[in-house]
């Protein structure tokens, strides 16, 4: 059941029906209700797409996410920059962090490209959650502990929590976090070395352009509709094309 090769959907919905009973405890700290809804939806299709592999991806992602965090919860909260009933995520929340992984397991499913393309949607969506991880725990890192905040691009020192504002700590962190997902996806065997160096530095460089979208356009005049959950999609789906074009890019000069 578990390692039906390939996966299908009986394999996928009764494996998440398993870890959904033996993981509630642990779910119920990080989502709510709507949001366990949502994840089992998001497991299941993960699980279709790639496999137990696929789907450790995610449970690790899950579990560092939440508990980056629940860090300094209280003083976060005091200083108003804590994510929204203590840290439980919704739907919305879910499906934004998922979108370009939910894209590159229709792909996979459907079998789009072939076996020619089916490589590049596994390096997509190891990406895709490498740069949401990177981005979510350089943000809780550097509410709880960055000594100083800086706005991109100018550099100018803001106060914690500020929309497009970056700290050392949280920097480092945030890549830290990218390095260990992808690690777990390189020993699992969906990506090989060269392709979890692609996906830490891509996620590197969307989260970069993410903080300069939100420093200079997130919901200002002109671009309400630029809240935060759009620009949570912006910057994954960036993260799984820059590591697919790079990926690209190194196999056409390998050829050369």
């Amino acid at each position: 059941m578990f390692r039906a090769s390939p996966p299908t959907w009986q394999s996928a919905i009764l494996s998440n029906i398993i870890f959904l009973m033996v993981g509630s405890p642990v779910l119920v700290t990080g989502l709510s209700f709507s949001g366990i809804v949502a994840a089992f939806m998001l497991g299941v299709l993960t699980w279709r797409a790639f496999g137990p592999s696929g789907f450790l991806l995610l449970a690790t992602y899950f579990v560092i996410g939440t508990g980056v965090t629940k860090v300094k919860m209280a003083e976060k909260e005091a200083e108003g920059v804590a994510e929204k009933r203590k840290g439980r995520r919704g739907p919305g929340s879910v499906i934004g962090s998922s979108a370009a992984g939910c894209i590159c397991s229709f792909l996979t499913i459907n079998r789009i490209g072939g076996d020619v393309f089916s490589r590049l949607w596994d390096l997509g969506f190891v990406a895709s959650f490498c740069t949401k991880l990177s981005d979510t725990v350089s943000s809780e890192i550097g509410k709880a502990y960055g000594k100083t905040t800086y706005l991109i691009p100018t550099l100018r020192v803001v106060p914690r929590g500020t929309e497009g504002g970056i700290s050392v700590e949280g920097t480092f962190a945030g890549l830290l976090a990218s390095v260990i997902l992808a690690s777990v996806s390189c020993i699992m065997g969906q990506i090989d070395k060269a392709e979890a160096v692609i996906c830490v530095v891509a996620s590197q460089i969307a989260n970069l352009i993410e903080s300069l979208v939100g420093a200079t356009l997130q919901e200002k005049e002109g671009f309400r509709w630029l809240n935060n959950d759009a620009v949570n999609i912006i910057n994954i789906i960036m993260g799984s094309i820059f590591a697919i074009l790079m990926q690209q890019m190194m196999l056409q000069r390998s050829n050369d």
